[in-house]
């Protein structure tokens, strides 16, 4: 249509004409549509505004098509979803009334079970019979073989072992699983991947473990999927749930190869295979796996994998540990490595009509917590840090690469995306291998100085390289080797991602610009760069990839400075591949790491990395108590599944009660020649000293402040002033009215007022029972403690058995109507001193979103009895 109105019908000839334009310039200038015209014949009947609307109207339906796409994209997505959120639902439902019914069976045993004295509850209106054993007293009395324990007696364990569970202090608990031995035939292999595949299935589909959902993960139509972490299982277990746009086949092949995407793979050696008679596979294979930090030793497993298809289509790879009590096919123990066992995992795959998948992830492991310094075993028994680790990982990989094959990663600075992520798994694995430092890698420990702090090790063995990129073997060319200088220190309450993004963002705070040239391979014939007399440099990041999902950013950093050397001033440039992740990770148990690499100015895929860094990996990933800006409190986990209040969201460090603790993993990697190995070996390790000290003033200077204050003496963190403006908030918004009234009102006033208010003002979080969480300087006295030792007070013991009922029961009202009132009472100190108050108000507190903080108490006229 022209602009007159007139439609306008185009040849054949002429839209060939004008599509061919369009694809060279969709947006042609008037100048280009007069040359147009002029240029091609076809068009010489056609005026300049009725090429302008061609165009213009062109450009719509591309557009419009465009988000077509996306849309049909979308309603996939979400479609997918719906359907994993169904099946979610289901398996809830069906937990629920499992769980309701084992609710019904202990009521039904509550009559049996003794009181805490040892006298049992027997029953008027039913003949004595105790099944079980009880044990304790000093005598034993059994009828029909069975013990039970009268008072002043002892009682005799039983000897059946018939029940699932064992009973301990009258109350069960679970058991480790106990497969029955299987040999090493054909048919015992079999009988044994049958039941790896039972179990598996059980625990990706259905109630075999107590799932929760992983703090910090939202679901949505961009989300990686739903992830789940264990609740009181064995060992430590996480599962995921995302689509792919993938075939079976692709996922298949991917997933198989766990070194190629899993980060904590050293390698995976398959010991021996056989097909079965359904077209499955079932595979032995042995697996290494990094550990993440220099203070405890690696992991190792042999495996059974079955690979095979289901009756219904769908494809499965199960995989779980062979040990010697059941007897199947073991390899002796390693050197350097601690055997893990590995519980029946996996992954289910779905294929979709359309195509794509829908994929569930298992991980089940128990990592031998006890082999570690104690410090570190959380580290070792976090259901979250395997989720984010390899749960997560397995999805993460599989969308990465599905947006390579769809063109998604558009190629930056000509460099294909696949070509990046490779050069981000050799960062990583480079760094891996200089942290755990293998004897088989041809890696020796030097002697040291006489001091622990720092160990540095060397590999002057070429045959170390053997499975890496040949061109990594140049290294070696130099005619000496590698030399690494690593150490490992604890931080508290500095989140990972935070240190991180700041040792990434100011290099000058803790880098040595001498140190950064020698691990660049330039010699001056002493291995090493003299130190100039005025040495400068200037940070300039020249982004290469960046992938949202996991906060990861791929990058060549170059680094322009100059010395004087002998009255001259000499040009040192330096570049560097350096890899930064979890530095916008908010999820809970995730690590963020800061590992580099010198490079040249050209990039290319073979080209020699040495690979040093930082890797930062939280400790207490289940402790989630106090408070935080960003935390809220889940409802539905209270108002839906019981009264099992969970912290939800952005996981921060809580300045008063200190309980965010990590460890910090450092590695530098320095080559060497022959001649200079001494000198470069004293040079890494005070260059490493010096920066560990830089990484504490730096945590130091991040962490919140934790001076020691009087024990009355107001918080002055940006924390408590947050959450008492939030008390004060919250409660006018439920009771109408001002429970203080500053004179002005600033933040600071409301914080004064509330800290010195005479009414005792106590803030409590849930994580499956009350904990305190923070109180003004009346809520201290009263309970004759401090702000640094109030969440050590057990919630509990300040209440007697009267009032403890009464306490749960206060907080659900609460949940449900944001307020209540209390009559008169009683509670308790810490130093066991009664202390009566003669009323209390109690509602809850809202942080900036309306989301639910915790729960705040106000106890009037509260005195101590002396």
């Amino acid at each position: 249509m022209d602009a007159s109105g007139k439609y306008v019908r185009y040849t054949n000839e002429q839209v060939e004409a004008l599509e061919r334009v369009y694809h060279e310039c969709p947006k042609p200038s008037s100048v280009r549509r007069h040359q147009l015209i002029k240029e091609s014949p076809i068009l010489a009947n056609i005026e300049p505004k009725q090429i302008k609307v061609w165009f213009q109207n062109r450009r719509c339906r591309e557009k419009q098509r465009k988000e077509a796409t996306r849309l049909v994209s979308v309603n996939a997505k979400l479609t997918a979803l719906n359907k994993l959120l169904m099946e979610e639902n289901e398996r809830l439902a069906k937990h629920t009334s499992q769980l309701t019914l084992e609710n019904h069976a202990l009521r039904q045993q509550i009559p049996n079970l003794p009181f805490p004295d040892g006298r049992h509850r027997l029953p008027s209106h039913s003949p004595l019979k105790i099944e079980g054993a009880v044990n304790g007293g000093d005598e034993s009395s059994t009828q029909g073989g069975i013990c039970v324990k009268l008072p002043g007696q002892a009682g005799v364990a039983s000897t059946d072992t018939s029940c699932d569970s064992a009973v301990t202090g009258g109350l069960p608990h679970r058991v480790t699983p106990q497969h029955s031995p299987r040999d090493t035939s054909p048919a015992g292999l079999l009988a044994t991947a049958e039941e790896t595949l039972t179990e598996f299935l059980a625990k990706a589909t259905g109630t075999a473990v107590d799932w929760i959902q992983l703090p910090g993960m939202k679901p949505g139509p961009d989300a990686i999927g739903i992830i789940a972490i264990s609740h009181g299982c064995v060992g430590i277990a996480a599962r995921a749930c995302g689509l792919v746009a993938l075939d079976a086949s692709k996922v298949t092949e991917v997933l198989k190869d766990r070194p190629a995407w899993l980060q904590d793979c050293r390698r995976m050696e398959v010991l021996g295979a056989l097909s079965t008679a359904n077209g499955g596979t079932i595979e032995l294979l042995y697996t290494q796996m990094y550990a993440p930090t220099t203070l405890a030793p690696a992991r190792d497993y042999c495996t059974l994998r079955y690979t095979t298809i289901l009756e219904d289509g769908n494809l499965v790879i199960c995989e779980r540990s062979l040990t010697g009590g059941q007897g199947g096919h073991t390899m002796p123990p390693v050197q350097s490595f601690v055997r893990g066992e590995m519980y029946s995992s996996g992954y289910l795959i779905r294929p979709c009509e359309g195509g794509g998948c829908i994929i569930h992830v298992v991980d089940h492991y128990d990592k031998e917590p006890w082999r570690v310094p104690e410090v570190l075993r959380p580290l070792y028994e976090s259901p979250a840090v395997l989720a984010q680790k390899s749960t997560i990982g397995a999805l993460r990989h599989l969308r990465r690469l599905a947006a390579e094959e769809s063109g998604e990663g558009v190629p930056r600075n000509g460099h294909h995306p696949a070509v990046l992520r490779i050069l981000g798994q050799r960062l990583t694995k480079g760094f891996n291998d200089a942290v755990n430092g293998f004897g088989d890698d041809g890696w020796e420990t030097t002697v040291t100085d006489g001091l622990d702090d720092v160990s540095v090790m060397v590999n002057a063995t070429p045959k170390s390289m053997e499975g890496q990129i040949a061109s990594d073997k140049l290294l070696y060319s130099l005619g000496g080797g590698i030399l690494c200088a690593k150490a490992s220190m604890l931080l508290q309450n500095v989140p990972p991602s935070l240190l991180i993004r700041f040792l990434r963002e100011h290099r000058s705070e803790w880098a040595d610009y001498d140190m950064d040239d020698m691990a660049s391979f330039r010699s001056n014939g002493n291995g090493y760069v003299p130190r100039g007399g005025g040495v400068s440099h200037v940070q300039l990041p020249l982004p290469l990839a960046q992938s949202g999902e996991c906060g990861e950013i791929l990058e060549v950093v170059k680094l322009e400075g100059h010395s004087s050397v002998q009255h001259m001033v000499l040009s040192r440039d330096i570049f560097l591949l350096q890899l930064c992740s979890g530095i916008d990770e908010s999820a809970l148990g995730a690590c963020s790491q800061l590992i580099f690499a010198p490079v040249d100015v050209a990039l290319a895929d073979g080209i020699p990395l040495l690979p040093s860094g930082f890797c930062v990996s939280p400790i207490d990933t289940n402790v989630v108590d106090g408070f935080g800006l960003d935390r809220t409190l889940d409802l539905a986990s209270t108002l839906e599944g019981g009264n099992d209040l969970r912290l939800n969201g952005d996981v921060k460090s809580n300045s008063s009660s200190g309980q965010m603790r990590s460890v910090l993993t450092i590695a530098f990697q320095f080559a060497y020649e022959v001649h200079t190995r001494e000198t470069v070996a004293a040079m890494a390790r005070q260059y490493v000293r010096t920066v560990v000290a830089s990484v504490q003033r730096v945590a130091m200077a991040l962490a919140p402040s934790r001076g020691a204050a009087p024990p009355r003496q107001a918080p002055s963190n940006p924390d408590a002033l947050s959450l008492a403006c939030h008390v004060l908030s919250s409660y006018r918004f439920h009771l109408g009215i001002d429970l203080v009234r500053p004179e002005n009102g600033s933040d600071e006033a409301l914080f004064k007022a509330f800290w010195h208010h005479t009414d005792a003002i106590v803030c409590c979080a849930w994580k499956g029972m009350p904990e305190f969480v923070f109180a003004n300087r009346s809520g201290l006295e009263m309970f004759e403690t401090a702000t640094s030792s109030l969440q050590n007070l057990n919630w509990e013991k300040t209440l007697n058995e009267n009032d403890r009922k009464l306490s749960y029961a206060t907080f659900t009202q609460v949940l449900q109507q944001g307020y209540c009132s209390l009559p008169a009472g009683v509670r308790m100190s810490s130093t066991g001193r009664t202390v009566t108050y003669e009323q209390a108000l109690a509602w809850k507190v809202l942080d900036d979103t309306k989301a639910v903080e915790c729960i705040a108490f106000l106890f009037i006229n509260w005195s101590l009895v002396t």
